[in-house]
């Protein structure tokens, strides 16, 4: 995973702070965390192939955090613990190939959209692209007409449940088609702000990044 997307996310996801996230349906059946598994690796026990297959669970079951019980907090807690942080989260999910890294890019890129959601320039260079591009490439019933704070947290939080619902693929093209549009913007918000200079480099970025994850499924 290139540094400058992670570094400019933060140590913290908005995506995965229950306080600020609205509720949504269960997961599918199915989906869970091995306890014994979470016990071993807070022990700092677990290696190999056994943590290959937490990473998964792990994965699978992230998306969908805000509707679980209160077994799955405790253990995803233990998990954090072990790891420190969201930050060290993503970059353990991405040192395993298939799921688990693409879950951890696609989550880089919703910190990036959560990030730039509210900043005035971003929006603007967003709304001078809608007016000549209503809808932008790709993003056909993704986007509502008004283009406000809750344009590009709103493509975050449709990626994110693509995956809750077990669909990598279309989060993936969900997300590249989002990319692509934020990453075109780009050079306008950094007209109307230098602080957004190397926005677009970030963005392309964290979709090269998401390409080669998707790649390995």
């Amino acid at each position: 995973m290139r540094e400058k997307p992670l570094d400019r996310i933060g140590d913290e996801l908005a995506r995965l702070r229950d306080d600020v996230m609205p509720k949504r349906s269960a997961p599918p059946a199915g989906f869970g965390i091995d306890e014994a598994l979470v016990s071993r690796f807070a022990d700092g026990e677990l290696s190999g192939q056994p943590e290959a297959e937490l990473a998964g669970q792990v994965a699978r079951v992230l998306p969908c955090h805000w509707s679980q019980s209160n077994t799955y907090a405790s253990l995803m807690t233990q998990v954090m613990d072990r790891l420190g942080g969201h930050r060290q989260l993503v970059t353990w999910l991405d040192r395993f190939p298939g799921l688990p890294r693409l879950t951890a890019r696609l989550y880089v890129l919703m910190g990036l959209l959560d990030r730039y959601s509210e900043d005035r320039p971003v929006i603007e260079a967003l709304r001078e692209s809608r007016a000549k591009t209503p809808v932008p490439p790709g993003l056909q019933g993704h986007v509502v007409p008004d283009t406000g704070p809750d344009t590009l947290a709103g493509l975050s939080y449709e990626i994110e449940e693509l995956l809750g619902d077990g669909e990598p693929r279309k989060a993936v093209t969900l997300a590249r088609a989002t990319a692509d549009w934020l990453r075109e913007v780009a050079p306008r918000a950094g007209e109307l702000d230098h602080r957004y200079a190397d926005l677009g480099e970030v963005v392309e970025h964290s979709e090269k990044d998401i390409e080669e994850a998707a790649a390995e499924l």
